[in-house]
């Protein structure tokens, strides 16, 4: 059994200040804003490469290097059972944000952090 991907992939980076780091992914980048949800600090903007997102996460602190590869998946359900038959660490259960997504942090051998999510815009 392995994981179906659905082709999406959606970086996560801890920032200071969304006010400060959206202009400067605009302007330096090319990114365009695809959506903004002030109440839980967090921004998404589309980058010239198809299916590849830059997530921006507003943060006390910002980690360098701190960037969470968060690959989209068909079933978030089946894909933590592959996880979880595997042995992988897992930072709690898959965290709902209702009609928009579902996401699962994971990490790796070395204690990297990575991410599931699965799409519900669509589901609607």
């Amino acid at each position: 059994m392995a994981i179906e991907f659905d082709g999406g992939l959606t970086m996560a980076l801890g920032v200071t200040s969304l006010d400060r780091s959206i202009p400067w992914y605009q302007a330096v980048l090319g990114m365009t804003v695809l959506y903004r949800m002030d109440d839980i600090a967090w921004c998404e903007l589309s980058t010239p490469v198809a299916r590849v997102n830059m997530g921006l996460s507003q943060v006390e602190v910002a980690t360098p290097g701190g960037v969470t590869p968060t690959f989209g998946v068909v079933d978030i359900d089946a894909a933590k059972a592959v996880l979880d038959a595997a042995g992988v660490k897992q930072d709690g259960p898959i965290d709902d944000i209702p009609g928009m997504v579902r996401l699962l942090t994971f990490y790796d051998p070395d204690g990297n952090t990575l991410m599931l999510y699965q799409d519900l815009a669509g589901d609607a």
